[in-house]
């Protein structure tokens, strides 16, 4: 799953994310450039599923974190090239 901030408008993923998947076709990767707001968030049709590989398409920065388990948080700071691993943060409604 993506925001339309990176498929459509173009953003770099800043932060990144993977849950239990919601099915077997889902891979569990939650990406976002890090300008959503929480009401953003919640109008479902700022979201999109995606496969993987079109994230990475976008922004190859992934690819390197993509086999990382489940419950994995990743951030890209404004004028780091890499993510940095996050160990403080969940999923308001849990993994």
């Amino acid at each position: 799953m993506a925001t339309d901030i990176i498929t459509v408008w173009g953003f770099p993923v800043r932060f990144m994310y993977r849950q239990y998947p919601d099915n077997d076709q889902d891979s569990g990767w939650r990406f976002m450039s890090g300008h959503e707001a929480g009401d953003y968030l919640d109008n479902s049709s700022n979201l999109g599923v995606y496969d993987v590989n079109t994230i990475a398409n976008y922004d190859p920065s992934i690819i390197p974190l993509l086999n990382s388990p489940v419950k994995s948080v990743f951030e890209k700071r404004p004028g780091q090239e890499t993510f940095t691993q996050v160990t403080d943060w969940e999923p308001a409604d849990g993994w």
